[in-house]
């Protein structure tokens, strides 16, 4: 296990600090200078603390320098006689189940009918936490299953950011306090919540003064604060985090395969016990409709929120165990919160709790708790988009107006909670998550949560070990690296900016995704023909992501656009309309790369803005602004945008195109280019006719005003057209991040 120690522990003093920081130092264990990797020692780790690991016996065997092709790991699926175990399910927890097993030694298999990572363990709230509200529940009710959840929770945050620290590091987060009462209430808690860390509290918590707590999240509601409480916790890119778990799976020698389904399982009869045993599973693949037997000796279950349909291909009387819950989360515009704190409503008005936090340079908010269908494809529906929102005002300052128009992206992710199928109470919701092995040999395990996942991959292989009688010893996973972290550091970027010629926020941003394997993609970043940046192309103006890295993407298992725009890049997470202003581009990249024809770029280029459209929340934007938006402006604006109109509008037509637009921007001498202005346009026109009529800008108008609509680039446009018609300025026609550069009004 992994030790954070804050502070000097007791056998390691001042006098002998460096000693053990430089490996001489002869630790209570014996281990000293010169011990392997994966041996227990103290050190540095890469965020700065001083760590004591514990770590399991290396893996037994040797990791693969180069990641093996799909169409390869597809062959090995087919042509194994059989493997120790199969796991259903590609998200955290069955690639943590696949990395535990293959590095036991166990012949092992993995395969996910959609991509890595596509459903619950991309759409999370990014934290690696224990749960603070959890060990609230735990004291108020005396529930010592609830401590152990968080307590083991605490452990598993410590391992995950060692093990991965280019994709997760600590964050501070505040919980604003508004009653006098209640700051000796909370700084209690939260100090438990340390007390449980122990020796792994990433650092501890402290109490702010009012003026302090505005001092560092300025945006803060400050009408009767009275002081605030900072904790730590972790947070990570999660998708990439799952990718890195079951890529550094592949690499160890797991067959891993995406678009792979289960269609039914294969049964044997035991020749002792005259029962059926689960054998493994008859497989398709899904880009090209081939089918397959998959032979194990062990079948692992880790759906997910889908955990019941495969059981039933086990059993079909067996009653289901999945309860499941949407999470709704929305992402604003960065300067909504502070580059480096987060922010914890913990008694929303319907009793949640909210969490608003930076990540990858926005801010993201949630999440809602409802019931929900389980479905391969949730959507965000707008009356939990507006919950959100409304819990943000609660808690930020009347000088920052909190528009839906700057909702940038949203979706909805479906929790797996379950029943344990062992208790005699089917009713009651486990808190933790559960292993369960049926009559014929299926091992399930389901329910708990992104941080434990490790935890509950070592549960599973214990369970499936035991249950089939499989020669494998213990986990090795524990202070085990993932793919990129061995030679990643926080100066990392530095040299991919000084060797290759990136730029600085694109190299700082491949740093932080890919480790040490960012060079592979630099390598590979075409020259952009200027001064600087020397190498790397840009998908979109405001974000860091290059083309290089949809070529790279391929090699990750990127078999769709959606994969690219969703989980090895993250443009689908952070603005929706950047993504579908990227996805021509990708769609060549991706089709030259994998040999698509017409007709599958086509067909990848409709479903991703279908994806965008229903899932990334592009549907609840879009629909801010509708044919049947009410037009409520007073007489004395709408006079005024029928005379910016009309200014476009010279022969009053009704409507404009873009030639009327091209004309007036001539006339100040500015040119912008043909597929801009047919986006701008785009935007704004309803009825998609090719031209945007007066009812169409007076509604946008209107939707402007109320804060339903922002960032939208015409109306910023034909203000400045209109105030610069005989000065010559550039106008600004870029995205602004869904805030304005200034007024459209």
């Amino acid at each position: 296990m992994i030790y954070y120690i804050p502070n000097n522990p007791p056998h390691l003093t001042s006098s002998n600090f460096a000693l053990a920081e430089s490996g001489s130092l002869e630790l209570k264990n014996g281990i000293s200078k010169g011990s392997k990797r994966n041996c227990s020692h103290w050190r540095r780790n890469k965020h700065g603390n001083l760590v004591y690991i514990q770590a399991a016996e290396p893996a037994n065997v040797p990791m693969k320098n180069h990641l093996p092709a799909r169409e390869d790991q597809l062959l090995a699926l087919q042509n194994t006689s059989e493997f120790d175990v199969l796991i259903i399910g590609g998200g955290a927890t069955g690639s943590g189940c696949a990395l535990d097993a293959v590095t036991r030694g166990l012949k092992t298999a993995l395969v996910e009918r959609d991509d890595f990572s596509s459903g619950t363990s991309s759409r999370s709230t990014k934290l690696i936490h224990g749960g603070v509200r959890y060990l609230q529940k735990a004291i108020m009710k005396l529930d010592f299953e609830q401590y152990k959840m968080v307590k083991e929770a605490l452990h598993e945050r410590a391992n995950l950011l060692e093990i991965a620290p280019h994709l997760s590091s600590p964050l501070p987060i505040m919980l604003p306090v508004y009653k006098w009462w209640q700051l000796p209430y909370y700084w209690v808690g939260i100090k438990l919540y340390d007390l449980v860390a122990g020796s792994q509290c990433l650092k501890s918590s402290y109490v702010l003064s009012k003026s302090r707590a505005l001092e560092l999240f300025p945006m803060l509601q400050k009408d009767r604060l009275v002081g605030a409480i900072v904790y730590y916790d972790g947070q990570h890119n999660d998708a990439r985090m799952n990718l890195a778990i079951a890529l550094t799976a592949a690499r160890y020698g797991a067959a891993t395969a995406n678009y792979t389904e289960v269609v039914h399982l294969l049964k044997k009869t035991d020749p002792k016990s005259g029962k059926e045993r689960v054998c493994g599973a008859h497989c398709r693949d899904v880009l090209t409709g081939q089918e397959f037997d998959v032979k194990a000796k062990c079948v692992i279950n880790a759906t997910g929120p889908f955990t019941d349909s495969v059981r039933k291909m086990d059993d079909q009387e067996v009653a289901n165990i999945c309860q499941p819950s949407a999470g709704v989360h929305i992402v604003m515009p960065g300067y909504y919160s502070p580059d480096n704190m987060g922010l914890l409503d913990p008694a929303t008005s319907d009793g949640r709790v909210i969490f608003f936090l930076p990540w990858e340079k926005m801010t993201v908010a949630g999440t809602t708790d409802t019931p929900t269908d389980i479905t391969p494809h949730p959507i965000p529906k707008e009356e939990d988009i507006n919950f959100i929102l409304n819990e943000v005002r609660n808690y930020l300052s009347c000088d920052v107006e909190v528009r839906r128009g700057d909702v940038l992206a949203a979706w909805s992710g479906i929790r797996p909670l379950v029943t344990d199928p062992n208790s005699k109470d089917t009713q009651s919701i486990s808190r933790n998550h559960i292993v369960a092995v049926s009559d014929s040999g299926l091992v399930t395990i389901a329910g708990g949560k992104w941080t434990t996942y490790r935890s509950m991959a070592q549960d599973t292989i214990d369970a499936a070990v035991q249950a089939h009688n499989l020669m494998a010893g213990s986990s090795k996973t524990v202070g085990l690296l993932l793919q990129g972290a061995k030679d990643w550091s926080p100066t990392l970027y530095i040299r991919l900016v000084q060797d290759y010629g990136l730029e600085s926020e694109v190299a700082q941003h491949l740093a932080s995704t890919y480790g040490d394997k960012a060079f592979e993609v630099a390598k590979i970043a075409q020259v952009t023909g200027k001064r600087w940046p020397i190498v790397g192309k840009r998908l979109v103006s405001e974000f860091p992501y290059i083309e290089a890295e949809v070529i790279y993407g391929v090699k990750e298992y990127a078999c769709t656009v959606v994969d690219m725009i969703s989980r090895r890049t993250r443009l689908a997470f952070l603005n929706v309309q950047a993504a579908d202003e990227a996805l021509p581009r990708i769609v060549d990249i991706m089709g030259k790369e994998l040999n698509w024809s017409e007709q599958r770029k086509k067909e990848e280029l409709a479903a991703a803005k279908k994806f965008l459209y229903y899932e990334m929340g592009y549907k609840a934007k879009s629909e801010q602004l509708t044919d049947s938006s009410e037009i409520s402006l007073v007489p004395s604006d709408i006079e005024r945008y029928k005379k910016r109109f009309h200014m476009f509008d010279k022969e009053n037509k009704g409507f404009i195109t873009i030639l009327d637009v091209q004309r007036v921007l001539e006339s100040i001498s500015i040119q912008i280019d043909e597929n801009t202005l047919h986006d701008i346009l785009n935007e704004v026109d309803l009825n998609k006719n090719g031209q945007v009529e007066l009812d169409e800008f007076l509604q946008l108008m209107s939707a402007i005003q109320k804060g339903y609509v922002s960032g939208s680039r015409l109306a910023v446009l034909m203000k400045t057209a209109e105030e610069n018609l005989h000065q010559r300025v550039v106008i600004p026609v870029d995205r602004s991040g869904g805030g304005l550069p200034h007024s459209p009004n």
